[in-house]
């Protein structure tokens, strides 16, 4: 088989967030390949954990993946504050066609477009992804899985870091399908009554209290945090509620716009101009979606840039889905130029701590080796974007660690999924695959 081939086989999908599968993007040809290690998500430390415990896997896969694409240039982008891992990837980068790029510890400097530009200076087209600009982006812990697909070891881990409300905040390794409650518990348990977690981050994760919810591939970090923190209780008033507030309340200011980091680089996204819509009937409304367009849902306006503590990112993403259902593409213009003021609009990691009131949660979470072993898995058939993949084992049937559990089917954009350990398939359904292990302790 080909670098494509295994990639598909070991079900490799982007372990940033965005779940694509990685066996589509290595199926193109671009010129320049980054490995995005920024991690911009307060309180999460997995990327910098993987970069100083396997940058030479990171490394193998990087170039794989060059080799793979055509690509002659590889580069790495890394927050300049995580000293260790800088010093890892780069004695792991020495004698190689690639380079180690430091970046400044703003928010959002993991957004593919903020990472080609400050990394190659290339602007992606609006609506356009990081290929157009002959660039193939993918998360650090994605090109380790890489590396080891190459070796047939398929994907079934996944290193995420258990922060906020814990007794010890941590960076882990657990098997996929490792249900919330049993993360929480290695990290020691929440520290506070009524939890609420923040999966993937407080920005741009979901927030939840379902701990019965399990890992998969684009599980980045578990953030706890007290029921009645203020960011918790905004992310959870109903869209409605949302909705009648801002329409009453907001007047304007800009703010919004003004630190929005696709407007600084010269896209057209405004969101005060969205949040204009909220006042009009559904016929009024629809000229000011466009504006929300290429909006990418880092969360800033809403938590960070608003005084009147609106909601713009969620008015965005509700005009988002206004002209998917509408089927209108981006038609504005192409041209792009970074505004004059971008530099010093970037809003810094200390700045998005104190006003998101957890610099009380602000801790090391060092890996640790430490082996997480429940008696169920919930291995959830799908894991990355686009559809789900069809599972092929029955009830009762042993499998062994590594086996693949589902298909691909014709013609989808899936990945596959495979055992973590050995056990006993214990139930299917159209969602899931339900594993019952052997040695499980918790």
């Amino acid at each position: 088989m080909n670098l494509v081939e295994q990639v598909r086989a070991a079900g490799v999908v982007g372990a940033g967030g965005g779940g694509f599968p990685t066996h589509v993007k290595l199926a193109a040809q671009a010129d320049t390949v980054i490995a995005n290690g920024a991690e911009c998500e307060p309180l999460l430390h997995k990327d910098a954990a993987v970069m100083e415990r396997e940058a030479e896997l990171v490394v193998r896969g990087l170039e794989l993946a060059m080799h793979a694409v055509q690509a002659k240039s590889g580069i790495i982008g890394i927050k300049a504050k995580n000293k260790h891992a800088v010093a890892t990837m780069q004695a792991a980068c020495a004698g190689k066609p690639l380079r180690v790029h430091l970046l400044a510890d703003v928010y959002p400097a993991g957004d593919e477009y903020d990472l080609v530009f400050e990394t190659t200076g290339r602007l992606i087209p609006p609506g356009g992804i990081p290929l157009k600009v002959g660039v193939v982006v993918c998360n650090v812990e994605t090109f380790a899985n890489i590396a080891r697909a190459a070796s047939g070891q398929a994907v079934t881990h996944k290193t995420l870091t258990v922060g906020g409300a814990v007794r010890t905040p941590v960076t882990l390794t657990v098997p996929l399908g490792t249900r919330l409650l049993d993360c929480v518990a290695a990290a020691g348990g929440a520290t506070v009554p009524d939890p609420v977690l923040c999966l993937g981050g407080m920005m741009m994760g979901e927030t939840t209290a379902d701990f019965s919810r399990p890992v998969t591939k684009t599980t980045g970090g578990i953030i706890v945090l007290p029921r009645d923190h203020p960011v918790v209780q905004r992310k959870l008033k109903p869209a409605a509620v949302q909705h009648a507030i801002g329409k009453s309340a907001c007047d304007q200011c800009r703010y919004c716009t003004e630190f929005c980091p696709r407007f600084l680089l010269g896209y057209a996204v405004q969101p005060h101009q969205v949040m204009r819509s909220l006042a009009f009937t559904a016929t009024g409304e629809a000229h000011w979606n466009e504006w929300a367009a290429l909006c990418c849902a880092c969360g800033l306006c809403t938590l960070y840039s608003c005084p009147e503590q609106l909601f713009p990112k969620e008015a965005c993403d509700r005009a988002k889905g206004e002209l998917r259902k509408a089927n209108v593409r981006w038609s504005g213009p192409t041209e792009v130029r970074p505004h004059g003021m971008r530099d010093g609009r970037k809003v810094p990691i200390r700045s998005l701590v104190q006003k998101l009131s957890i610099g009380a949660y602000e801790h090391p979470a060092p890996w640790e080796p430490r082996t997480v072993t429940p008696r169920e898995l919930v291995l959830l058939l799908k894991q990355s974007a686009g559809a789900p993949s069809r599972a092929i084992v029955r009830v009762g049937e042993r499998v062994v660690a590594g086996q693949p559990l589902s298909a691909i089917p014709d013609q989808a954009l899936a990945a596959i999924i495979h055992a973590p350990v050995a056990a006993t398939v214990a139930e299917v359904t159209d969602q899931a695959v339900v594993l019952h292990c052997t040695g499980g302790t918790n």
